[in-house]
């Protein structure tokens, strides 16, 4: 009997890692959505719009957890902004598909490359938290990987939008610019949970 009640005042230690992980899993598959969408299966963006309210119901569990975990295996301060992050590539993704479809924009293979590209960034994520705790050294080999494809992202913005200009339908180029930026901007958000990992690793070491 005593020991129930001593159970009654452990403190709470919930899998955190597991619920960004759960996170990423979401994300993850939105952006294998998101390729799809970008080389024309256009039924892919209510796929994306879906797995983007899972992830914020996944996201809030987190944080909620946060506020009451006595201990958590990586500082709570950088799990939130991983998860935030996290949170934004999703919304990129979600964002670039609803105004590609509010403009009318087919996407053409500079989008397809750059989601090729974002989705290898999210899984090197993935494999990064995987080894969080357990080997610091893969998970920022994974983390610069990560990087990698967000660099690769930028070289395929910067050589698809001279071509942009030299078009003839400048209001198609301005849009279509515009949606290239989304994916960019998702891409930097990529980056930012990547570097966020490497300053667990140091802060820890």
């Amino acid at each position: 009997m005593t020991g129930n009640r001593n159970r009654w005042f452990l403190p709470e230690v919930p899998d955190v890692l597991g619920m960004l992980h759960r996170q990423w899993e979401l994300t993850s598959a939105a952006a294998q959505a998101f390729a799809a969408w970008a080389r024309g299966d256009a039924a892919q963006s209510d796929v994306i719009r879906r797995l983007e309210h899972e992830a914020d119901e996944a996201k809030r569990a987190l944080w909620r957890a946060l506020r009451s975990a006595f201990v958590t295996p990586v500082d709570a301060e950088d799990l939130f902004a991983m998860s935030a992050d996290l949170d934004e590539v999703l919304n990129g993704m979600k964002d670039a598909v609803r105004e590609a479809e509010a403009c009318l924009i087919v996407p053409d293979a500079a989008v397809a490359t750059m989601a090729d590209f974002l989705l290898q960034g999210v899984d090197r994520l993935g494999a990064a938290f995987a080894r969080l705790v357990d080997d610091t050294g893969e998970a920022t080999l994974a983390a610069d990987e990560a990087v990698h494809a967000q660099r690769a992202i930028e070289h395929v913005y910067r050589d698809a939008v001279p071509a942009l200009i030299g078009g003839d339908d400048l209001r198609d180029a301005v849009m279509r610019r515009e949606l290239y930026l989304r994916i960019v901007t998702a891409g930097e958000r990529v980056r930012g949970v990547a570097e966020r990992i490497w300053y667990c690793v140091v802060k820890e070491s």
